[in-house]
């Protein structure tokens, strides 16, 4: 089932659900002849239509509202932080072309801070499908969620079959000894090449999809970090308020510690190209992934707290 399929079944059996979007339709190209007054289009204007989606939801209606990731985060923030956070409003904000799936798109448009803006603001949720068969197993419950989300669309379709989807539980594919790699969204589809690079080595290595960022799944962050020698957060999202940023938070909560090993965008946003130059050149690339690892291993055999190492 698609993205489109989904929408379209679940505002068909809920008079309340009304689809919105800023001009941006590539999600939901079907739906105004399906749906007719349920179906909005406010035109370029994010943050006009986040303050509709709020009014709509204190009237009891559920928005599902469209808009290109960086536009809908950014230019939009106030809205979504006054309108629907304070008031804890089920305004459902669908991200399209998050992180690197914006690949041929300039500083402008690349949304590599949406999940630390996003998981600022109270009562506002974050989730991070890892591709299409996780978003349509994760969505169902987000949006019947009374509680504000947002979701970075991912409908990229791959081969793997994901777990039943539970808010604030990560799906553990795998448990290692020496290594865990911890990611969500775009990466989850090379730190499985990356996994089986490095079991071909003789490393017992871990993955975990984080695909619920937050409320986040503090006990396999904890469980991870007592397990394996190495912890690798891999995520398209800058350094400081993304994933590696909750680890380290997670570990100071719980007064422990652990030897992790970021790969993130350090202060810089990525070169435009096709998606997978995007992924080479910055060094995301399953078999990068694997080298920096190997690389890391070889150089720090006992454990420590590290200075960082990014792709260049």
């Amino acid at each position: 089932m698609s993205y489109e399929e989904l929408l379209t079944q679940t505002a068909l059996a809920n008079e309340q659900v009304i689809v919105m979007t800023a001009e941006n339709r590539a999600l939901v190209r079907n739906l105004p002849g399906i749906l007719g007054k349920r179906f909005i289009d406010t035109g370029i204007t994010e943050q006009t239509m986040i303050g509709a989606a709020a009014g709509l939801a204190l009237r009891g209606r559920t928005p599902v509202v469209h808009a290109l990731a960086a536009f809908l985060t950014m230019r939009a923030f106030e809205f979504v932080r006054t309108d629907v956070g304070i008031a804890n409003l089920p305004v459902k904000l669908s991200s399209f072309i998050p992180g690197f799936l914006s690949d041929g798109n300039g500083p402008t448009h690349q949304a590599v801070e949406d999940i630390s803006i996003m998981r600022g603001i109270p009562n506002v949720t974050v989730f991070a499908p890892a591709d299409e068969d996780d978003l349509v197993k994760m969505l169902p419950q987000i949006w019947e969620s009374k509680r504000p989300a947002y979701t970075r669309i991912n409908t990229r379709k791959t081969t793997y079959v994901h777990e039943p989807f539970t808010p604030g539980k990560a799906e553990v594919i795998a448990e290692g000894s020496d290594v865990t790699i911890l990611t969500y969204g775009l990466l989850f589809e090379q730190a499985l090449i990356a996994v089986e690079m490095l079991k071909s080595e003789g490393l017992s290595v871990g993955l975990i999809n984080m695909r619920s960022l937050k409320p986040v799944d503090e006990q396999a962050i904890l469980k991870a970090s007592a397990q394996s020698k190495l912890v690798v957060t891999l995520e398209d999202h800058f350094l400081t308020g993304g994933l590696y940023t909750i680890v380290a938070e997670v570990l100071l909560k719980h007064r422990t510690t652990a030897n992790v090993l970021p790969m993130a965008l350090n202060e810089k946003w990525f070169r435009p190209a096709l998606l997978p130059s995007v992924l080479e050149h910055e060094g995301f690339t399953g078999k990068q992934i694997a080298e920096k690892i190997l690389g890391y291993q070889t150089t720090h055999n006992q454990p420590q707290i590290l200075t960082p190492e990014f792709s260049e």
